[in-house]
């Protein structure tokens, strides 16, 4: 078993080739890019996860997976939501 943890301890990124490094590096600034230009196009992800983690802090659910279900399926969240992001657009 430590034969195991030794050949993943010799794992790192000096493996990649120089141009395999550089196409990582790229990739991973593309992929920072992609998701801001989305983050920016769809305020309501900001607010989504905003109302969600105050509700959190404030009740203090026990059981978090149940109070997150709880949240994200109800009945009134896209109007919450919507009502939300159209209020953030008129103080812009």
């Amino acid at each position: 078993m430590m034969a195991g943890k030794d050949s993943l301890a010799k794992l790192d990124i000096g493996v990649l080739s120089a141009e395999q490094q550089e196409k990582l590096r790229q990739y991973k600034i593309q992929t920072k890019i992609d998701n801001e230009k989305y983050l920016k196009s769809h305020p309501e992800v900001e607010i989504l996860i905003g109302d969600f983690l105050r509700d959190v802090l404030l009740k203090r659910p026990h059981d978090i997976h149940e109070f997150a279900a709880d949240h994200f399926t109800n009945p009134n969240l896209h109007t919450t939501i919507g009502s939300k992001v159209e209020g953030n657009c008129d103080t812009e």
